[in-house]
């Protein structure tokens, strides 16, 4: 029998109930699920348990539960805040998601799509494009994050300024709970007064309350027409107003405007291959904006040039370039969603994913830079995001040639002194990528009092063991 701290009788248990691909336990194997994709967090654990379907996960969880034995969810391990990763103590098994992966059905008549937590987003973006649908979430990450995880930490991305965050997409989702009894809530139904609303409890969890199995994604027809544009602007505030231009116009004809400051697109520019910036010069701040619809009309050629020739008439742009084709537009978007990993290759960085109400922005984005360039003397603040929602993540890489470690060893005072801002101008310290285990510190000073407990009591009630993920949204009592 391999070495593991699991009980003989819990592995042996596990190992019928999965098979022994199902049950990983060598280090050799497990240590990829021990590490988060930030690096920031190395774990250990007992084992990574791989259901393969729902029935499997239940009486897996069951199993735990009965032994007291901790579990920490998984899907794609892309978390940004170590949400997805074990401690050190090497007493949690890892249960990973990523062998529930069918796509059952597509419904044209609800425009739904029902599959398992482990479908990657872009299998299921492809799946629907496959049939002249539209899932409309996009994240960077997509190509490894799945549904599950997706819905457990309520990601946002480049589209939800049109449709919401993974929150408004769910109808349906099933989940197992801490002691293995399955939750069913796979309803297609748009009205459903019924009770309470207990996927919402589930989504944004973070898998605290439960394990993510199957969902219920509502989908949208897809674009027949787009038009993409990457434009220079002065200022923050030349972003938003060129963001208020667009939405006077059509607002519901704006599919996504992403924010880039010159810094982290200049980072993009000298570590990404084929990255080139295709306007005439470097700029203090850059947008992407894409607007789509399913009419296969020239009307959104129209808009563009209304809103871009008036903008730069007005100096509020100074350069512009429209995507003539298909791959022009992905490569505009693949400079857009290189910035995280640009700024990976630059060095240690600390992340800061924010929201402010829109008309705040530009005084968050100055008064934030403000602050971290007084802190720490040569940091490059590079911050980009979903301005269209108020999402920025305020992203710090440490300066050229600093010691790593020394960098991050003053995380928290990079990241209170943003907070601190953030706070007096009435945001969220954590817009759509959640608490995890790097900021539950937080939480007191944040969602304290009834708030805080009220948490508290949902998740006693649910998981009295603390087995589910334990160490992640919630600071110790």
């Amino acid at each position: 029998m391999p070495q593991t701290p699991l009980p003989p009788a819990l592995h042996d248990a596990l190992v019928q109930l999965l098979g022994p691909s199902g049950v990983l336990t060598n280090p050799a194997d497990t240590e990829a699920f021990c590490v988060d994709w930030r690096a920031l967090y190395h774990g250990r654990c007992a084992a990574v348990l791989r259901p393969a379907n729902t029935e499997e996960c239940a009486k897996a969880i069951a199993l735990c539960h009965a032994h007291n034995v901790p579990m920490v969810p998984q899907g794609g391990n892309t978390s940004m805040v170590g949400g997805a990763t074990p401690d050190s103590s090497g007493h949690a098994v890892v249960i990973s998601t990523t062998r529930m992966n069918q796509i059952h059905s597509i419904d044209h008549a609800d425009l739904t799509m029902t599959v398992d937590a482990g479908v990657t987003l872009k299998a299921a973006q492809d799946a629907a494009s496959a049939q002249g649908l539209l899932l409309p979430l996009s994240i960077s990450s997509e190509g490894s994050a799945d549904i599950g995880g997706i819905l457990a930490t309520n990601a946002g991305g480049n589209n939800t300024v049109r449709y919401g965050n993974a929150r408004e997409l769910a109808l349906g989702l099933e989940a197992v709970l801490p002691d293995g009894s399955v939750l069913n809530l796979m309803r297609k139904l748009r009205k459903d007064n019924t009770g309470y609303a207990l996927r919402q409890l589930l989504v944004g969890s973070e898998g605290t309350l439960g394990i993510i199995t199957q969902a219920v994604i509502q989908l949208q027809p897809a674009p027949r027409s787009r038009e993409t544009a990457l434009c220079a602007v002065e200022s923050p505030k030349g972003a938003l107003d060129l963001f208020a231009a667009f939405r006077k116009q059509d607002p519901s004809a704006i599919h996504a405007f992403e924010y880039m400051s010159g810094t982290s697109m200049a980072l993009v520019n000298s570590l990404i291959e084929g990255a080139a910036l295709p306007l005439e010069a470097p700029a203090p701040a850059y947008v992407l904006v894409e607007l789509a619809s399913p009419r296969a009309d020239d009307s959104l050629r129209t808009l563009m040039e209304y809103v871009l020739g008036t903008a730069l008439e007005d100096g509020l742009v100074t350069d512009a370039v429209l995507a003539e084709s298909e791959s022009q537009r992905q490569g505009l978007w693949m400079i857009r969603e290189e910035h995280a990993e640009a700024q990976k290759r630059a060095g240690a960085s600390v992340k800061n994913d924010v929201s402010v109400p829109l008309a705040a922005i530009p005084t968050f984005i100055e008064e934030a830079t403000k602050a971290c360039e007084a802190l720490i003397p040569g940091i490059r603040v590079a911050p980009f995001g979903h301005i269209g929602d108020g999402n920025i993540h305020f992203n710090l890489v440490q300066p050229e040639g600093a010691d790593a470690a020394a960098f991050l060893a003053q995380d928290h005072a990079m990241m209170d002194a943003v907070a601190e801002i953030v706070r007096k101008l009435g945001g969220s310290f954590s817009a759509e990528h959640g608490v995890g285990q790097l900021k539950t510190y937080m939480m007191p000073s944040w969602r304290g009092g009834a708030e805080l407990q009220t948490m508290r009591r949902i998740k006693a009630a649910l998981d009295p063991q603390n087995l589910m993920n334990p160490g992640k949204v919630l600071p110790p009592a």
